[in-house]
């Protein structure tokens, strides 16, 4: 029987200003007003209908994401948080994460989510040059994101992040690690830095713009990732990176195959069984099915034969060792299942193995999607 891994809970808002073009996220561009109490009320029912399958477990981590959560009213976010916790245990010591846009409005609004409860926030920047903002269709400034990253300082908040984009349309070497040294500067406890992917069913799938080529993004990787780790930040998932103690709990659950409640528009959740079922929700994409009370809109148990793949799959995105440990206590099956399959890794030099832990290699992290097909 599997031991029920550590709980966190995921809440999405739906609605931005406007769709970004590089963007496949599920986000609505607002018409008219955001509806704050009334779908404040469905993440609610929605809630209070998953919590039988979190068997009383704590709430450890917070994710608020979207769309653009920071459109949301102060008031309204006191109105979910108070009830979030009077539906489920919630750790005195959650991290709560908040993802806000650098609007002024929104900034605004800070310490008013900080009263909430929100002791976390993530400022999507994405870059500091106005023409690049303008090509990814971001309705800020770099002045904005700027305010934004020193408001957020300022509250003196547990943490905060800051999203930051490269490989953009035209973006030279200088370009983007110019972005990386202005970040830098804001002094963030943690950023993410990411590639830009043209994602299918964007505008940019539609036209899609010129991006540099491999070459090019090696070059910003290598030489970003060597003004990041002499700035203080260490490299601990593909594209994070934290100052000692600042990892974004929340997705170290989700990498380290965790549970989580998944709720609002969209939503996905990962919810395990005392019996050692896992059970995997989807939540109704579109706010108007969502809030006509139509919640759930898939529900299925993992396959035995499918936990394998989805637990490494999960793991070996995360650059630390794997307990072996984990892989029994997290999907109830024995290690002798995937003997085969890890020897074949190990024999690749994808993986090396000790008596505790697996941990991925350079060339594991290089041939991830070779490596994961093993366990398929």
């Amino acid at each position: 029987m599997p031991e029920l891994p550590p709980l966190s809970l995921y809440i999405h808002i739906p609605w931005c200003v406007q769709k970004c073009p590089y963007c496949d996220f599920n986000s609505h561009a607002l018409k008219g007003e955001v509806p704050h109490n009334e779908y404040v009320q469905h993440l609610l029912n929605d809630l209070e209908r998953d919590v039988p399958l979190t068997a009383g477990r704590e709430v450890r981590t917070v994710f608020i994401g979207g769309g653009t959560p920071s459109l949301l009213s102060s008031e309204a976010m006191h109105m979910l948080m108070d009830g979030v916790r009077a539906r489920v245990p919630l750790s005195p010591s959650a991290e709560i994460t908040m993802e806000a846009n650098p609007g002024t409005v929104e900034a605004d609004r800070f310490s008013g989510y900080q009263r909430a409860g929100i002791n976390r926030i993530s400022i999507g920047v994405q870059s500091f040059s106005p023409e690049k903002l303008t090509r990814l269709g971001r309705i800020h400034g770099p002045e904005e994101a700027r305010r934004a990253a020193q408001l957020a300082s300022g509250l003196g908040l547990r943490s905060f992040n800051l999203d930051l984009m490269h490989g953009l349309p035209d973006q030279s070497l200088d370009e983007a690690l110019d972005d990386l040294r202005k970040a830098i500067a804001l002094n963030p406890p943690h950023l993410s830095w990411y590639q830009l992917t043209i994602e299918p069913n964007t505008l940019f799938a539609s036209r899609p713009p010129v991006l540099p080529d491999d070459d090019a993004l090696w070059d910003i990787f290598e030489q970003g990732h060597q003004l990041l780790t002499a700035a203080g930040y260490q490299q601990y998932e593909t594209s994070a990176y934290a100052k000692l103690g600042y990892r974004c709990e929340h997705n170290l659950n989700y990498w380290r195959f965790g549970d989580y409640l998944g709720i609002g528009c969209g939503a996905h959740g990962k919810l395990t069984q005392p019996d050692g079922r896992i059970v995997r929700t989807v939540k109704t994409r579109h706010p108007r099915g969502f809030m006509a009370g139509n919640y759930l809109d898939k529900q299925h148990e993992v396959a035995q034969e499918d936990k394998p793949f989805e637990f490494f799959m999960n793991r070996f995105r995360l650059l630390e060792a794997a307990p072996r440990a984990d892989f029994s206590r997290y999907t109830g099956l024995d290690e002798q299942a995937i003997r085969p399959q890890m020897d074949k890794a190990l024999a690749a030099g994808y993986v090396v193995e000790s008596a505790d832990a697996w941990q991925i290699t350079e060339k594991g992290k290089l041939f991830l999607n070779s490596l994961l097909e093993l366990f398929m």
